[in-house]
């Protein structure tokens, strides 16, 4: 079975989104983000993929959605998250987004990437509290943005 982990970027108060977009723009973020996916397969759902806009390259690509009707060239649309995991087998999937898809991979997963924006921010979507589940937290790195102002941390939590 693959080895299932979550990679996100939430603020103080648990917020990852807002209408769509996401509420900071922390190009470190965009790195570390691209450093770990890069090389496995991506697990999405429609709503992260069109506000993406575009196939990450270098990543097998999957979408969850069960009214997406378009072809995209390196895009997979499966119906659910069980057949994104059947898909790719005994590999490391990264889940990458929205809500419902962290909600759903999170009894699953075994790895949490989190980066932690050090403020709260206004935002319609949030990251499911976790602190019911078995993960430890196993590193934490702390950074001072000066083009954003605030501070943020690179957090790996790992399955208990």
């Amino acid at each position: 079975m693959a080895d299932i982990q979550i990679i996100v970027a939430l603020a103080d108060n648990y917020v990852i989104g807002n209408k769509g977009e996401i509420p900071w723009h922390l190009s470190e973020d965009l790195k570390h983000f691209k450093a770990i996916t890069t090389g496995h397969p991506v697990v999405m759902g429609r709503r992260t993929f069109e506000s993406i806009g575009r196939v990450l390259p270098n990543r097998l690509n999957i979408m969850v959605s069960s009214t997406f009707d378009k072809k995209v060239d390196g895009l997979v649309v499966v119906k659910s998250l069980k057949e994104a995991i059947e898909l790719v087998g005994d590999k490391t999937l990264m889940v990458i987004g929205g809500a419902r898809m962290y909600e759903e991979a999170l009894p699953l997963a075994t790895v949490l990437h989190l980066t932690r924006i050090r403020k709260s921010v206004d935002g319609d979507t949030r990251f499911p509290d976790f602190s019911s589940y078995p993960f430890k937290l196993e590193e934490s790195e702390t950074f001072y943005s000066e083009s954003c102002g605030f501070e943020y941390v690179f957090e790996t939590w790992k399955r208990a």
